[in-house]
């Protein structure tokens, strides 16, 4: 039995491998689609979970996408500086709730350290915390948002001879590299996609040795 199907595929002629070779390739599509899909749903439970402020269920979610990547072939395209690159994985993301909790940490330190500022200009922290407080609220930011905690690093930096306030407070905040996550996914893995996978190469490798083989028959019957 094995003989014989080894013969029955040994006599495919190349367009009848062609014609197996485009369902395969729509096939081999569609699991990757599939797989980028499953990794995007855990990518985003785990921005939801960063969300919530739950941080055990954050590292839960982290490691459900983490498992799931290491073991699928996952093709993403990320934005690199303004270009679209493929990679293999989810590309980078932030834990961007849990950094912005340890930088506003971070400003709440630096106002209880600031209180008996003897600054000529008074106490800077309280300064800029009133203007960025106005603001704030003619914006409608939450005193854990960005646009805050950029406002108050900006307005102590007006001040004549806060550079060292600055230092503090900038040497306090958490760098964003401690909140950022990037998984990498195998470029081949044993799964139903990476078989599936296989198998088109091999076909379209079988086709491109038989092409060769035609060519080089062909050429050689024109100096018989």
């Amino acid at each position: 039995m094995k003989k014989r199907g080894r013969i029955k595929i040994h006599k495919l002629k190349t367009w009848q491998l062609l014609l197996i070779l485009v369902p395969f390739l729509f096939l081999d599509a569609t699991l990757l689609r599939l797989d980028h899909i499953k990794m995007t749903e855990l990518r985003d439970a785990v921005l939801a979970a960063d969300e919530s402020e739950n941080d055990e269920e954050t590292t839960k979610r982290l490691e459900e996408l983490r498992g799931f990547v290491l073991s699928n072939m996952v093709i993403n395209v990320v934005d690199d500086n303004g270009e679209q690159k493929i990679t293999f994985g989810t590309g980078p993301f932030y834990l961007e709730h849990q950094y912005i909790r340890a930088a506003n940490k971070a400003l709440e330190e630096a106002e209880s350290k600031l209180v008996d500022d003897s600054n000529p200009n008074g106490n800077v922290y309280a300064k800029a915390s009133e203007t960025c407080r106005a603001q704030a609220i003619a914006n409608g930011w939450t005193w854990d948002n960005p646009n805050y905690i950029n406002c108050m690093v900006s307005e102590i930096q007006k001040y004549p001879a806060a550079d060292e306030l600055h230092d503090t407070i900038k040497a306090s905040l958490p760098s964003t590299e401690l909140y950022r996550r990037e998984y990498a996914s195998p470029v081949w893995a044993p799964t139903l996609t990476g078989f599936m996978i296989l198998i088109t190469l091999i076909i379209i490798v079988v086709i491109i040795i038989r092409m060769l083989v035609w060519i080089v028959l062909r050429l050689s019957l024109l100096f018989v």
